[in-house]
């Protein structure tokens, strides 16, 4: 471990990272390598979380591959130095930023989108000019292991190198000292991060989670509603960071939206159990860890599971406590809890109950509503009536605030975020003002204060 991040660490000293051609190549590889294994990537997941191919492309293999092709269009201009304006007081100067790699870069990824959040942050990462380690998550063992084999044949180890393991693994890549650390996971782990990180002053990005909240407003199209949320929440059976966490409904059309929901869990999700597209959940652990939120409920639909196939269908509950782990914790899994509201102002302190959700979703045909909405929650990203489709657009930073997350990436985001942009000043040699050198004088104070006003 130690071996390859000093080589990584020379690799980069010696510069071989930091030219256009370099990069362009290695991005270039590394999209073909995953087309030539797209197949081995489709057996892992399925073995792992039990996608079918179709979500699996949709919400992992062709996210990556989209926002590769993105930054090989678009790197040469990213690394371009960018000219601003120069202030009349520094005449005649010049001024510009300009992108330069942190160095050594370490990314953590999880189990839950294990090729999307681990490729993309790795493409971001390469295409800014870094060397990177990636630790893929041990609870998606399959999908890692061939992770692991494509980057060893998309890049030398020297670039790019995948160290497999269990948690002390990462404990151990978090003692090295890096120049950037991006992790994607849960909130006390990304806590553990940032604490290891500031030691050595290490800037990260953390991705993290929290209970993300939609709002049905009652001027909402409730039946589009209600397949947005079902598609939303219970895609990848529900363990998504960006997945609905809780619903509140204005409580004049909560029965017509319990009854669309349950409806299109039916057409979306039918005999969910025994649905071979239907993804399982990752492990025994987090099975039982989800039907254990289940004892003592108000069930409105579902709850069945099947421990063999590590499977939870859809489930929809009535909430009548904000004091269970249910509404406390973040669920990560295919249960869905509904409030309903007499009135709207009561949403904010609700939400406050887990403050800076990753995602916020609203459901309203009411523009004050959205305006009103926007204005007083602060959260990561989200969605006006749609649900987690916005963490996958190449133009819109994806990011937690808060208890959610540090920083932002996706598309030239991702390039931003693993570049530290150098601000230079070019200062003319042909004249020199003598306003700023002493002695001073009153003419000097007169012409200091005329700039700087």
């Amino acid at each position: 471990m130690n071996n390859i991040l000093e080589i990584q660490k020379k690799f980069y000293d010696d510069g071989h990272t930091l030219s256009y051609d370099f990069r362009i190549k290695a991005l270039k590889k590394l999209k073909a390598c995953i087309i030539k294994n797209e197949d081995k990537l489709y057996e892992a997941i399925k073995l792992d979380l039990n996608k079918s191919k179709t979500e699996a492309y949709m919400t992992e293999i062709g996210l990556v591959l989209s926002d590769l092709t993105y930054q090989i269009k678009h790197l040469k201009k990213f690394m371009k130095k960018k000219k601003t304006k120069t202030p009349l007081a520094q005449f005649k100067g010049t001024s510009y930023k300009i992108a330069h790699p942190y160095g050594n870069v370490l990314i953590i990824a999880p189990w839950n989108y294990p090729i999307l959040l681990a490729l993309e942050p790795l493409t971001g990462a390469i295409a800014a000019g870094n060397t990177v380690i990636l630790k893929p998550s041990e609870y998606s063992a399959n999908t890692s292991l061939i992770l692991k084999e494509i980057i060893a044949e998309a890049f030398d180890e020297n670039h790019v190198a995948v160290i497999l393991g269990d948690s002390k693994v990462s404990s151990q890549l978090l003692e090295e000292k890096w120049d950037y650390i991006f992790f994607t996971g849960g909130t006390k782990i990304g806590q553990i991060v940032y604490e290891k990180a500031s030691k050595n002053l290490t800037p990260v990005t953390l991705e993290l989670g929290g209970k993300s909240p939609v709002i049905v407003e009652k001027t909402a199209k409730i039946d589009l509603a209600a397949k947005r949320i079902v598609f939303g929440k219970f895609i990848n059976s529900g363990q998504t960071c960006v997945a609905p966490d809780y619903i509140l409904v204005d409580e004049n059309v909560k029965k017509p939206l319990i009854e669309a929901i349950i409806k299109w869990i039916k057409v979306l999700y039918n005999d969910a159990l025994n649905n071979e597209d239907y993804p399982k959940i990752i492990n025994e652990k987090h099975f039982n860890r989800l039907l254990n939120y289940l004892i003592d409920l108000d069930l409105i639909y579902g709850g069945l599971s099947d421990k063999t196939k590590l499977k939870i269908e859809p489930t929809l509950v009535n909430v009548k406590s904000f004091k269970t782990p249910l509404m406390e914790d973040e669920i990560f899994g295919p249960i869905l809890s509904i409030y309903s509201y007499k009135d709207f102002n009561e949403i904010y302190d609700i939400i406050n109950l887990n403050k800076n959700p990753l995602a916020l979703y609203l459901f309203t045909e009411s523009k004050k509503v959205e305006k009103e909405i926007l204005t007083k929650i602060q959260f990561g990203g989200g969605c006006i009536n749609d649900t987690i489709i916005h963490l996958a657009t190449n133009n819109l930073a994806f990011g937690g605030v808060g208890a959610s997350g540090i920083g932002s990436y996706h598309g030239k985001f991702s390039f931003t975020t693993f570049s530290h942009y150098r601000s230079i000043l070019k200062k003319a040699t042909w004249l020199d003002l003598p306003i700023r050198y002493t002695p001073y004088s009153k003419i000097k104070d007169k012409a200091i204060k005329f700039f700087l006003k």
